[in-house]
């Protein structure tokens, strides 16, 4: 099968297609044939490891000091086909259009994969929403499940304030559609290139941050769900309302730590990672059926041209998701 192999940490250019040997179903896991997958932020930075020290150095433990050798291929969600399945497999059979996301296993830049029934810690796997493409559906599982997971740990209701801060990627899209359906007010935060698509999905608000700091406006939200990770924490927490939280999506260690201690007189602080479940997925197929949540996509490459894609996704330039057409 072609696949695209991650030869080295560092640039796009390490990323090489490559005819590689088809992987095979174990008795508890389906073959999908990948018809769509995704490049997303998270792929790049395991790219070139753009990550803190400490872990860059566990990484380079985990998956090779010089190079990948446990994990050599990247893509983190997937959209395709059920080719076959083992034999203890009972929720899936051939020709079964599904969607999933593989979580630190990787793998989806490639024809096929492999991918267990039912164990959250090797990857998700669902159903496709029958109202939407194979591309369309490749879009969802890593920006939906780490929206509804991060979400899911408020009260949303009707008329509750929320903003979101860097709300043009692949989780913010899904967290203003699915704030919007329960009834929220929602202001989106990112640059003036996206604020035409934030207000077609549903934004009451938008706010160029280059021009303006949301903190600064004296404005007051019952939540505030900080995609990117980058604005000040204190600021932010004067920002909530009495009883308010603060959800901050991609926390370093020590900005886990400050935000514990900043935590006071009702406002509540939480970081973390998302983990995958599911019937979370599922919970975003029906989303998807029901019409309250729609796809943002920017552009697509074919699978040769993933490294491309890397380049173009590191610009910071990406509109809600580009997607890969695998086949």
């Amino acid at each position: 099968m072609r696949a695209i192999v991650w030869t080295g940490y560092g640039l796009p250019e390490l990323l090489e297609l490559r005819e590689v040997e088809a992987p095979v179903p174990k008795d508890n896991e389906v073959l999908v044939r990948i018809y769509a997958t995704t490049v997303t932020a998270g792929d790049c930075e395991m790219r070139a490891l753009r990550f803190p020290f400490l872990l860059r150095i566990f990484l380079r433990m985990y998956n090779g000091v010089t190079r990948p050798k446990r994990v050599t291929v990247l893509g983190q969600e997937f959209a395709g086909e059920i080719e076959s399945v083992g034999k203890d497999v009972t929720l899936f059979k051939k020709g079964d259009e599904v969607f999933g996301a593989t979580g630190f296993s990787f793998g989806a830049y490639a024809e096929y994969i492999c991918i267990q029934e039912s164990d959250p810690d090797e990857g998700v796997i669902a159903k496709k929403p029958v109202n939407i493409s194979y591309e369309e559906a490749a879009a969802f599982p890593v920006g939906g499940l780490n929206a509804l997971h991060f979400l899911r740990k408020t009260d949303i209701r009707d008329g509750m304030k929320v903003l979101i801060n860097g709300a043009g990627g692949s989780i913010g899209t899904v967290g203003i559609q699915f704030a919007k359906s329960l009834g929220a007010e929602v202001t989106a935060v990112d640059s003036a290139g996206k604020l035409d698509m934030l207000r077609s999905i549903g934004a009451d608000h938008v706010i160029d941050f280059t021009r303006e700091d949301f903190t600064g406006s004296g404005e007051k939200y019952d939540i505030i769900f900080d995609v990117v990770g980058k604005a000040s924490i204190s600021a932010c927490m004067r920002s909530l309302r009495e009883n308010g939280i603060y959800l901050l999506g991609n926390p370093n260690f020590f900005r886990k730590i400050r935000g514990r201690f900043t935590s006071r007189g009702g406002k509540r602080f939480f970081a973390g990672t998302a983990s995958y479940r599911t019937e979370d997925l599922v919970f975003l197929k029906d989303l998807i059926e029901s019409g309250k949540v729609r796809p943002v996509i920017d552009r697509s490459y074919p699978l040769e041209q993933i490294p491309e894609a890397h380049r173009y996704v590191e610009t910071g330039e990406k509109v809600g998701n580009v997607i890969i057409e695998v086949v």
